[in-house]
């Protein structure tokens, strides 16, 4: 018996897309990133030096599908520009989770060692 044959991968067909005329481009430095069973949505903001708060700038909501595919898509397109322009330096220091939302609350204290 053999075995039955794929079809052969077709080409990506390029998606419509329309750019409105009006739009216009928003620049946004950092991501908050919230989620539910059903979507994720990713607000975008712009902190500036001098000013108190980020200001949301652009609210995206997408399926969680969609959005594992746009990780798949950033990572490629970031090792594309990394081949190009080279590596993207990440600072070190605190998770950008501390760096956003603090140090987790609770207790932090270590265990008390066992006796036995």
């Amino acid at each position: 018996m053999s075995e039955p044959t794929k079809p052969p991968a077709s080409a990506p067909r390029p998606i419509p897309l329309e750019l409105p005329a009006t739009l216009e481009p928003v620049y946004s430095n950092l991501a908050l990133i919230a989620h539910s069973p059903a979507e994720i949505v990713v607000d975008f903001a712009r902190m500036l030096p001098g000013m108190p708060k980020a200001r949301v700038v652009s609210r995206v909501i997408l399926t969680p599908l969609c959005a594992k595919s746009l990780v798949r898509a950033l990572g490629e397109n970031i090792a594309k520009f990394e081949k190009q322009y080279g590596e993207i330096h990440v600072p070190e220091g605190p998770s950008l989770a501390e760096q956003l939302f603090g140090k987790p609350t609770g207790d932090t204290s270590p265990e008390p060692p066992k006796e036995g």
